[in-house]
């Protein structure tokens, strides 16, 4: 008995992976675009340090709670503290980036879905700087908080007189915050694990940490969950059976013929 198989043909629907050269300097250009955007929005310090007053007695009266409560409980240990740091530093773009990749690798629709929902949101968030700069909690004496990444380090600003890497009067909105979210809201869209949900740790963390280092206010998170879910209502994820056409592309099902009975007929 001699039998033949052939690859069966991809499933309809199976959403094709975008060329990566093209992927890599699209979402390279749109971060520079945000870099350089950011440094246009600088010099408003006066105009920044009068937002600030405002935003923290709006807080005050809206009884949100207190930003000193959340760094208080991360002061009772330099390793704790030294931690907030260290995420707020070194986790904020890294997982971002790994998002995506994994996103492009298993899940190509919801890739193309996921980076045009963070483009909305980045290209919306600089728009803010130039209409309301806003300096963070760490420079408004008023607050009482201290600047834990001067003190007790790693720190990723310098003197905002010499900081030409960033625009530090650009706190509203957190997208610190905002990315994280949408990687959680990303992940769970994209997957079916029961343990899905586990990933909105991610921006329960940063939002401890950027409020708890003193680098944003609680309503700079805010904003930034407004943003993005206006940006969710106006890009729709793929549906449910584009997922599934990419498994189904992937596994590449190969499907007997009939045997062919050697002899037969004779």
């Amino acid at each position: 008995m001699n039998a033949r198989t052939e690859p069966a043909e991809a499933e309809p629907g199976a959403i094709a992976r975008p060329p990566l050269l093209r992927e890599f300097l699209l979402v390279a250009g749109l971060f520079l675009v945000y870099k350089l955007g950011r440094q246009l929005a600088t010099g408003h310090t006066a105009e920044a340090l009068r937002n600030a007053g405002r935003v923290w007695g709006w807080e005050r009266a809206a009884h949100l709670p207190g930003e000193n409560s959340v760094q208080s409980a991360l002061l009772h240990g330099d390793t704790l503290v030294h931690l907030a740091n260290t995420y707020y530093a070194t986790v904020h773009f890294p997982a971002t980036v790994a998002f995506l990749v994994w996103l492009y690798l298993r899940r190509p629709a919801h890739y193309v879905w996921a980076r045009r929902v963070l483009a909305v949101l980045t290209a919306a968030a600089l728009v803010l700087p130039f209409t309301f700069p806003l300096a963070p909690p760490r420079m408004l004496a008023a607050t009482g908080l201290v600047d834990t990444a001067r003190v007790y380090g790693p720190s990723v600003y310098g003197p905002p007189s010499s900081d030409h890497l960033s625009n530090q009067f650009a706190a509203m909105p957190s997208l610190h915050f905002g990315w994280a979210l949408m990687v959680a809201v990303g992940l769970i869209v994209a997957t079916r694990s029961r343990r899905r949900w586990l990933w909105l740790l991610h921006p329960l963390i940063t939002l401890v940490v950027i409020v708890g280092t003193a680098n944003h206010y609680w309503l700079d998170a805010v904003v930034a969950t407004a943003m993005l879910g206006v940006a969710l209502a106006v890009i729709r994820p793929p549906h449910r059976a584009a997922g599934t056409a990419e498994r189904g592309a992937r596994a590449r099902v190969r499907v007997p013929e009939e045997p062919v009975l050697v002899g037969a007929g004779r």
